[in-house]
């Protein structure tokens, strides 16, 4: 016989094996922590609007009367968070609230 190089098959089958069990430790953990990153998300889009409603302010002297505002001079991309909440919006104080 020759000498092939090569992976037979009880090699092939191992490393599928290997695979689906980090698959299966894997798949369940993301799903579980879904819930949490999507609050994080939201929190932290609560930051960032918050920093430039303050941005707003010092550029224009007044706080925006409402987050559109902020889009609109493109200072946030976006008002809702990741779970499809929108952010909530206090003019008077310039204080942006979760959903």
């Amino acid at each position: 016989m020759k000498n092939e190089k090569g992976f037979t098959l009880i090699e092939m089958l191992i490393v599928l094996l290997v695979i689906s069990v980090l698959m299966i430790i894997t798949i369940p953990n993301l799903t579980k922590n879904n819930g949490t990153i999507r609050d994080k998300g939201c929190e932290a889009l609560v930051i960032t609007a918050q920093a430039q409603a303050e941005a707003y302010s010092i550029e224009n002297g007044a706080y925006p009367s409402n987050l559109s505002d902020l889009v609109d001079g493109q200072y946030l991309k976006q008002t809702t968070c990741p779970d499809g909440g929108v952010l909530g919006y206090d003019s008077d104080s310039g204080e942006v609230s979760a959903p």
